[in-house]
């Protein structure tokens, strides 16, 4: 079994063969190059790097290996964070280099989806009692705070809140039989 051949060359490397260890890292690499593969299948160009990345973890982290443990699970726990920095790494600068051209596009068609949005709410709010209606509009949608609601609309503060709590469930239902 792969597994407990690897294991045994990295058990016998870190007692100092220099042969056993050398052929726990080439082996190793094919193994870690098909797990990079599979999980950068989009980003082909950084399959080579991240097996090298990693190689350097494992042999840097070799005196971290509990030989009572799976070798896998070890392996892969140091890939898969090594994986997450490379995509943060690759998040970070994508954004960095987004064509302007496409943004107007996207910024167009979320104008357009703000407005029915907005549209859809409107509809969605007449349809409850003014009660309900009144002190989300105050409240939730211009940012009124509870007091100046219940002012305007001349109910209690709790009757405010009770109002608010009341609509958003209200709101909540009629847009889930929507869906």
């Amino acid at each position: 079994m792969k597994e407990e051949r690897l294991r045994g060359l990295l058990i016998r490397g870190l007692v100092g063969d220099a042969s056993a260890y050398h052929s726990f890292l080439s082996e190793l690499t094919a193994h870690l190059r098909a797990f990079v593969r599979r999980r950068l299948v989009h980003l082909p160009e950084e399959v080579e790097d991240l097996v090298q990345e990693l190689l350097l973890a494992i042999h840097n982290q070799r005196h971290t290996y509990d030989p009572a443990q799976p070798l896998t699970a070890w392996v892969q726990a140091i890939a898969r964070y090594k994986l997450i920095d490379l995509l943060r790494r690759r998040s970070r600068t994508n954004g960095l280099h987004d064509p302007l051209d496409h943004d107007h596009d996207h910024l167009a068609a979320a104008d357009g989806d703000a407005a029915e949005a907005r549209y859809d709410l409107a509809k969605l709010l007449q349809q409850l009692p003014h009660r309900q209606r009144l002190p989300i509009q105050y409240v939730k949608i211009e940012g009124s705070s509870v007091a100046d609601a219940a002012k305007r609309t001349g109910m209690s503060e709790s009757a405010v809140k009770v109002g608010i709590h009341r609509g958003l469930k209200a709101l909540a239902g009629r847009i889930r039989s929507i869906e």
